[in-house]
């Protein structure tokens, strides 16, 4: 029997002057292609509740250790978040970003965790490695 997960995804991203708002939107949704988006002043603000094909490119990329470190490091509670590079979110890429922020911004999300809890679902989304290939828990 499959594992239920229900999770609550909130994505937001500043779209600056200098920038076109339809491809601050592909930029999400490159990355989160089920999201419901909002344009707001300034901002895109979405919804989604789903990580999969986000899973998909960590796997894809290998980098499923780097998001483990990053969804545990910004964990509270029942939730946990990080942002991305917008850049390379255009790109279909996924990149953290770390320390100094991006100058063309980044796109911010925060995940809560409802059903099971937050280890299962970065295990489900992001699982443990062991000499680079994702093992089963």
């Amino acid at each position: 029997m499959s594992q239920i997960y229900s999770v609550d995804v909130e994505i937001t991203a500043p779209v600056y002057d200098t920038e076109v708002t339809s491809r601050v939107a592909d930029a999400v949704t490159n990355v989160f292609p089920n999201a419901d988006l909002e344009e707001e002043f300034g901002e895109i603000r979405g919804e989604v509740h789903s990580l999969d094909h986000f899973s998909e490119l960590l796997h894809r990329q290998e980098i499923l250790d780097t998001a483990r470190g990053e969804f545990f490091g910004n964990r509270e509670g029942d939730a946990f978040s990080f942002t991305l590079k917008k850049q390379a979110a255009f790109e279909d890429r996924v990149n953290f970003s770390v320390g100094e922020p991006d100058e063309l911004g980044e796109i911010a999300v925060r995940v809560r965790v409802h059903e099971p809890d937050v280890e299962s679902y970065v295990d489900h989304i992001a699982p443990p490695t062991e000499d680079g290939r994702p093992v089963d828990a």
